[in-house]
């Protein structure tokens, strides 16, 4: 039991600090650095060495990002510090997990708002989505 205790502190950390970085994203389209910072430092508490490859996690967000000017630096370095914690595998699969639950939500969105005759807004908030990519790899992986 004693051995549980730092994961599941730092599974309670990183589930706040995904659930604080995903309302500041969608309430003001920004993930402050002292989130992400947050975040990356709960990776300490069960740190492994091999979880610093998990930075590598935010490198397809930084060159979306160099390529389209529609990534925001937040999701990146959000990633950057979710990859701290997570691991580089881990992260790879809340990245899948994150963007699948967003074009999930894209489609639902378009099919229930087309017969109105509105459009599906051009861009979302990421953080939601990938916190819950981050969650589920976190707990279920």
């Amino acid at each position: 039991m004693g051995t549980d205790l730092p994961l599941l502190l730092q599974g309670g950390f990183f589930a706040a600090l995904l659930g604080a970085a995903s309302a500041w994203d969608i309430k003001k389209r920004i993930i402050p650095d002292s989130i992400c910072l947050s975040v990356a430092l709960t990776g300490l508490l069960t740190f492994e060495p091999i979880r610093l490859f998990g930075i590598l996690a935010a490198v397809p967000f930084l060159l979306a990002a160099l390529i389209r000017d529609g990534m925001g630096g937040g999701d990146i370095k959000l990633m950057a510090a979710a990859g701290l914690v997570l691991g580089l595998q881990k992260s790879m699969a809340a990245i899948i997990m994150g963007l699948t639950a967003l074009l999930v939500f894209h489609a639902i969105r378009y099919i229930c708002q087309k017969p109105r005759g509105r459009d599906a807004p051009k861009a979302y908030p990421l953080a939601p989505f990938l916190s819950l990519g981050c969650l589920a790899a976190y707990f279920l992986i």
